[in-house]
């Protein structure tokens, strides 16, 4: 299930703060805030998909994630490389390594990752 524009936003607040009270995610919000009836029903949407949990503490909620963001992030990558790429994950690299203008340094960073990841899977 996908979360939209505004509920990732507020899921990324959460995911940095593992916990939180409305209130404090309200604070996180750069100015001119949401209508805290806004971020509640945010909350509720993030809820209902099956993203985040709550305790309760009298009349009020503290959230937390169960989805960890690093797997959000790798579900949202896998189904561009599929939707975009034909499911090819060199042409998705292709594309990106032309495409955002990455600097020699930053692919000379990018191909250390792939080499050593490439060691990993051989052992």
């Amino acid at each position: 299930m996908q979360l939209s524009k505004t509920e990732e936003q507020l899921m990324q607040y959460l995911w940095k703060r593992k916990k939180a009270f409305l209130k404090d995610l309200l604070e996180d919000f750069p100015e001119p805030k949401p209508a805290t009836t806004t971020v509640a029903t945010l909350l509720k949407r993030i809820a209902d998909k099956g993203f985040i949990d709550y305790k309760l503490f009298g009349k009020s909620r503290e959230y937390f994630p169960i989805i960890k963001k690093t797997d959000y992030f790798s579900k949202h990558v896998n189904g561009l490389i599929k939707n975009f790429f034909n499911d090819s994950a060199s042409q998705f690299a292709s594309f990106f390594t032309k495409e955002t203008n990455l600097s020699t340094e930053e692919l000379e960073d990018l191909k250390k990752v792939i080499d050593s990841q490439i060691k990993k899977q051989q052992k």
